[in-house]
């Protein structure tokens, strides 16, 4: 008689129940992977990778535990960041990335920021008709809002759907995207939303766009308006997936890395279905 069996139907059981325990989970994480050479740093993530062989060599190497005595004669596999900064993925901004003091006062660190912040009710506003460098105004959010018939409350994190995710990974990805303004991230704030993010590569235009205006207008408070708006709030920039979720029933997660001092932290971003 097979001495596992009775602990291997219990275990099917419990995994044939899973399904209705467990809320359905959409990744709104970009995949973290090597990218291009010829990126720039601040695009750019490079990943080393150590294979089984090569761990099973560093056991010996360091324990003295030969091949022969690991299974298969492997050893672990291992990865190794060369380039990843804490804006270079799917992550979240802290205060501390756009000014040095924000109200007055020297602004939260990445580290600094209450958790609670990072796990919320979310809604998705649609606003993937807005082309490139398009301005996103109040106006135009509180119009999704009401469409999606989410009741915005203190807390709740705001998802600005644009659906620039489909150019992620390619060379262009940086110069697409709407802006949302410095006026509707103010509107934003002012109803208690302290988390906002968007599936874009950043949360006001591009870059390109931006130093465009400022230099031909000569004028403060036109590159990178929304960013430095002076509140202390945070962006989830480089999201995925929007598309996926309904505009509202669903519980955002993207608790950002502990870097300390950081003016971001990576995030593995999810959306948690309500039952």
């Amino acid at each position: 008689m097979d001495p596992i069996a009775p602990h291997r139907r219990v275990a099917d059981r419990w995994t044939d129940t899973l399904p209705s325990l467990v809320p359905r989970v959409v990744d709104l994480s970009a995949p973290i992977q090597p990218d291009p050479a010829e990126w720039p740093d601040m695009l750019r993530t490079d990943l080393v990778r150590s294979d089984h062989a090569e761990g099973a060599r560093a056991i010996e190497a360091l324990f003295g535990v030969g091949p022969e005595l690991l299974r298969d004669g492997e050893g672990w596999a291992t990865e190794t960041f060369t380039n990843l900064g804490t804006h270079s993925t799917t992550h979240v901004d802290a205060p501390w990335h756009y000014n040095s003091t924000i109200g007055g006062r020297r602004a939260q660190a990445i580290d600094e920021l209450p958790l609670e912040w990072f796990l919320a009710p979310g809604v998705v506003l649609d606003l993937s008709a807005k082309a490139d460098g398009d301005a996103v105004t109040a106006d135009e959010l509180q119009g999704a809002l009401q469409a999606s018939g989410h009741a915005l409350r203190p807390l709740d994190i705001v998802l600005v759907r644009t659906d620039r995710d489909s150019f992620y990974g390619q060379a262009d990805y940086m110069g697409r995207g709407p802006g949302v303004t410095a006026e509707a991230t103010r509107w934003l704030f002012e109803h208690g939303v302290r988390v906002m993010g968007i599936d874009a590569w950043g949360w006001d235009a591009p870059l390109h766009l931006q130093a465009q205006r400022a230099t031909a207008e000569q004028a403060p408070g036109v590159f990178w308006a929304a960013h430095q708006a002076d509140l202390p709030y945070c962006q989830i920039e480089r999201l995925c997936n929007l598309a996926a979720l309904p505009p509202t029933g669903f519980t955002v997660s993207c608790f950002p890395l502990r870097v300390v001092g950081g003016s971001a932290g990576p995030t593995r971003a999810v959306a948690i279905m309500d039952a």
